[in-house]
This record gives structure tokens, sequence and C-alpha cells, in this order.
């Protein structure tokens, strides 16, 4: 058999391996911990991998809700949050 045919096959099954390896760790570094992190309804940032919980800017900033409807719903939506919080094992 020609040699530049057997130089190729091996060539090729190792980039074969070298991308299915690659494929595997950016799942296990990026994919896999974002779709946890948002399973958990937080946010995810893939380029420091942070999984981060959402803060209303009312608490950041100190200022007051001033319509009702809005401050509810805020309510109700920090609510929910922590009671998925308390969930999660």
């Amino acid at each position: 058999m020609n040699p530049v045919i057997d130089r190729l096959k091996i060539f090729f099954l190792g980039l074969f391996f070298v991308l299915t390896i690659g494929i595997f760790v950016v799942h296990y570094v990026w994919i896999w911990p974002g779709q946890q992190c948002e399973q958990a309804h937080n946010w995810w940032d893939w380029r420091t991998r942070t999984c981060a919980h959402p803060i209303p800017i009312s608490d950041i900033t100190g200022r007051l809700i001033k319509d009702d409807a809005s401050r509810d719903a805020a309510k109700a939506a920090l609510a929910d949050s922590r009671a998925k919080q308390a969930q999660k094992p």
C-alpha cells in the first residue's frame, strides 16, 4: 500500500480524536455549566464562567419603585427566584 495513504489515514484519525476531545472539553467547561445555571434561573457569563443571581436594580441604586404594579411584579419575581433557590439541592 502507498505510504502516503497510511500517513493520511493516521493524520485524519488523529485529527478526529483531537476535535472530539476539544468538543467534549468545550461542553464540559462552558455548555453544561451554562445550562445548569440557566435552569436555576440565574445568569450565565461564558467569558468568566460565572453563574450570577439576578439582583433588582432598585437594590443596587437604593431608589424606590414608585409604580405599584411594577413594585408588586418585582417583589413577586424576587420571591419566585428565592423560592427556586431554596428548592435547589
